[in-house]
């Protein structure tokens, strides 16, 4: 007998003085609660409203039938904000269906390709100072945990609108500094990437790509507005010229929106959320439509551990895989935040889980999620 929803709840929790994550539970009258994410930074008020809005619509439903619970309606209001609370449903259903059946959520999905799944630490938040010789010494605890990829974002505070600031130009030339330290600390064999944020204009981005070529970047990312698709491929060339990939594409939601970047050739590497995009259906028609062009997927994974244990199922299945990000060295709530599978990461990769479902138990209660004054990214960046 197919197991029904008895309730949604929105848990959010406070996990840094920077950082909340939230999540969804489903609840079912056969003692199953499925796990989705849906953190988005900032917007923990408008995701805790829209589970309530929705909540009603979902009780007492059957949890088995995924396709009428959580189909995306990429013109449906509501915008990211909505999303990415659907997402974590359609994550949700997919652990209580995996329970139900006994199977991992990638056996659902068609079974794994790889048994474990490689990852490239993200330094940003775990580094303090934020100097140069900073960021240096977080990339060298990445590799002395065994990671051979890093990435950085090096370029707070500075947005193109600012460009004609004095203050920008030492910012930019600050960005740089901390690229070079880090290339110099991990050396020529070790990955190195760097997230722009979207803080760039494109003639900006153009600069930017001859000033980082001589330091060997694995890949670019977001360094102009997703909607400019045009300029977007035109820096593709460049980076490509200067043998590096162009990366991004990370905040968009359904196939519909990646369509277009896939058919006209905006990105190396496509970077779909779990979070956002959709959950495990929409990221796998992502991936399918971006396996035709070639374009490979990397998927944005900085957050909490349900986003990350959603991601190593799907990972586990995509063909056209590059390293998953993962948050490193934010703190140690990442590790101990559920029950389950272990999420600690050994020479770089992670293990494609084995229990049924997720395989996670969120340990409920903690801080509540705080509002933050000053948030990571400045507010003209989304």
């Amino acid at each position: 007998m197919s197991p029904t929803i008895t309730a949604l709840e929105f848990h959010g929790v406070a996990v840094t003085p920077k950082t909340n994550w939230c999540f969804v539970l489903l609840r079912t009258d056969a003692g199953l609660t499925g796990l989705g994410e849906c953190t988005l930074a900032n917007q923990e008020g408008l995701l805790e409203a829209e589970a309530r809005r929705i909540a009603p619509a979902l009780v007492g439903r059957p949890a088995l039938a995924r396709n009428r619970l959580a189909r995306l309606l990429p013109h449906a209001p509501g915008g990211l904000v909505a999303q990415t609370l659907l997402s974590a449903i359609e994550q949700a259903l997919w652990d209580i269906a995996g329970q139900a059946l006994g199977q991992p959520i990638h056996a659902l999905l068609g079974g794994a390709l790889r048994e474990a799944i490689p990852l490239y630490a993200n330094i940003n938040r775990g580094t303090n100072p934020r100097t140069p010789e900073g960021f240096a010494a977080a990339a060298r605890r990445a590799l002395d945990a065994g990671f051979r990829a890093v990435k950085l974002a090096p370029f707070d505070p500075i947005v193109w609108e600012d460009a004609a600031d004095p203050a920008w130009r030492a910012g930019y030339a600050q960005g740089l500094a901390r690229i070079a330290a880090v290339r110099q600390e991990v050396g020529p064999d070790i990955d190195v990437m760097v997230d722009a944020h979207w803080r760039f204009s494109p003639g900006g981005a153009a600069g930017l790509i001859r000033d980082v070529a001589p330091l060997g970047l694995f890949w670019l990312e977001c360094p102009v507005a997703e909607a400019n698709h045009a300029e977007i491929r035109r820096l593709r060339g460049m980076a490509n010229e200067r043998g590096m990939r162009l990366a991004g594409a990370e905040t968009l939601s359904g196939l519909a929106a990646y369509r277009p970047l896939i058919e006209t050739g905006c990105y190396d590497v496509l970077m779909p959320d779990m979070k956002h995009c959709g959950g495990h259906e929409e990221m796998r028609r992502i991936a399918a439509l971006a396996l035709t062009a070639g374009v490979e997927i990397a998927p944005h994974n900085p957050t909490g551990p349900v986003c990350h244990a959603h991601s190593l199922h799907a990972c586990a299945t995509l063909p056209n895989l590059l390293p998953l990000e993962v948050q490193f060295g934010e703190t140690e709530r990442f590790f101990t935040l559920c029950r389950g599978a272990s999420l600690r990461f050994g020479q770089g990769e992670a293990a494609v889980p084995d229990a049924p479902g997720l395989g996670l138990v969120l340990e409920e209660g903690g801080e509540p999620w705080q509002v933050h004054a000053a948030p990571w990214l400045d507010p003209r960046l989304g």
